[in-house]
């Protein structure tokens, strides 16, 4: 799927309307609509429904910032308004609880004086930097209707409604223009809630349902659980969680209860799934795999999220069952993990966030790996890596000269917007994701039972 934004003609600008004329307004667009002098006709998109949920980000700027440390849910709860009142009075302003645009302007100005200074409390970004240009490069490509939901953080003061409509113009031949439409709901968590069912009404009938939640999952909140029982797919992106072990634990639950879950980020270890097998399909090497009982995983610092999926797939493969799970801290902020495999042998891992000065787009990408063995006798030892950094870290530990080495190609070039494009084409359960939930959620759990 492509999703290079083609030129659009506008067919309605956006326009405020109240709850009860949406669909209204929206059929308004379309009743005997013609454009320019050649009679050409432009007709609703049949595709699907995207539903995006896209917080405004005080939440995250509140936790980079080192005030907050509850969910990234949009939800104005006790936490949230004591954050708030937290950062007010350090920036001087009058602790009232509730967000401001005062208040948004300067925690955004502390986030890039911070970043500038490389002292930020942590490299996560908000949910709503990706912007809604995503979305509208994916409905260029495939028109289809997206409904955003903005949760605000603040007073409640009812919903907001807007709709829009575009067509983008292929350059195929032809008179119709087949068109996207946009609803644009925008209250607190609470208010969008009390409107749960006009939302589940918005979305298609008959047609594929996708909802990109752009949030911590959150299970307790009705408003998610309506949304999930009706989602062909719930997508994420476990690159932008601020607690992404206990966030990934969340989404280990779901996936257990059989839910349609996809996150993102999981798709952009293909290259490191891919090349891992690779190396061991030669004849010679492939009954050495069984003999790796020594890996090592190092990413970017900032979010472990994609090294403890890939650590679940791998352990997956080759059986492994997670016995203990240790986070030491450190420079390095070192987890070490225990496994014992099939034939009751130990396999030790260690986990290690590497600090780098150019960060990337995405938080957490996997810089490199080490399988290795303790038997001497063992053809297995495999050096993958990402970048040349990579490649000497493994080196400086020794042995890696002995090792087959490849390097992976630049996760850069997996953009969100990709990525979500793809994933549009499918639907329901992935097994190979699934299985490798199971093994990170397993041993997420005994990190944080052991953290009790």
């Amino acid at each position: 799927m492509s999703t290079s934004s083609a030129p659009v003609v506008s067919l309605q600008a956006p326009k405020d309307v109240s709850l009860d004329d949406l669909e209204a307004s929206l059929s308004e667009i379309w009743q005997s609509y013609e454009i320019g002098d050649e009679g050409s006709s432009a007709t609703r998109a049949t595709t699907f429904s995207l539903l995006v949920y896209e917080p405004d980000g005080t939440q995250q700027s509140l936790a980079d910032l080192g005030f907050y440390t509850g969910p990234i849910d949009g939800i104005s709860g006790p936490r949230t308004q004591a954050a708030i009142k937290a950062a007010q009075q350090a920036y001087g302003f009058e602790p009232t609880g509730k967000a401001e645009p005062a208040l948004h302007d300067r925690l955004r100005q502390e986030l890039e004086q911070q970043l500038v200074q490389g002292s930020a409390t942590t490299v996560s970004k908000s949910p709503d930097l990706d912007g809604a240009g995503l979305a509208d490069a994916i409905a260029a490509s495939n028109p289809c209707r997206i409904i955003t939901l903005c949760p605000v953080v603040g007073p409640d003061e009812g919903v907001q409604a807007q709709v829009s409509a575009y067509c983008p113009i292929q350059k195929r031949g032809g008179s119709t223009l087949v068109c996207c439409e946009y609803i644009t709901l925008r209250g607190t968590a609470e208010a969008l809630e009390r409107i749960g069912g006009v939302i589940t009404a918005l979305l298609l009938p008959g047609l594929p349902k996708f909802i990109w939640w752009k949030a911590t999952p959150s299970p307790d909140y009705p408003l998610f659980k309506r949304l999930l029982a009706e989602a062909n797919s719930l997508i994420v992106d476990s690159s932008t969680f601020a607690q992404p072990e206990s966030d990934l634990i969340c989404l280990g639950n779901l996936v257990g209860e059989e839910r349609p879950i996809a996150d993102l980020n999981w798709r952009r270890l293909a290259p490191w799934q891919e090349l891992a097998a690779e190396a061991f399909d030669p004849p010679e090497r492939r009954s050495h795999i069984w003999d790796v009982d020594q890996v090592v995983i190092d990413y970017e610092k900032g979010n472990p999220s994609q090294a403890l999926m890939y650590l679940g797939w791998l352990a997956s493969r080759l059986q492994w069952v997670p016995v203990q799970y240790q986070h030491e801290g450190g420079d390095y902020d070192i987890r070490k993990v225990q496994f014992v495999g099939k034939d009751q042998r130990p396999i030790n891992v260690e986990l290690a966030a590497i600090p780098t000065a150019d960060w990337g787009e995405i938080a957490g990408d996997m810089i490199s790996l080490k399988l290795d063995s303790s038997n001497p006798k063992a053809d297995c030892c495999t050096v993958l890596c990402s970048e040349t950094t990579g490649c000497m870290r493994m080196e400086s530990k020794g042995g890696a000269q002995s090792c087959r080495v490849n390097q992976v190609s630049a996760l850069s070039e997996q953009k969100t917007e990709q990525l979500l494009g793809q994933q549009l084409q499918r639907w329901g359960r992935e097994l190979l994701y699934s299985e490798s939930m199971t093994v990170t959620h397993a041993m997420l759990q005994l990190g944080a039972q052991a953290s009790v």
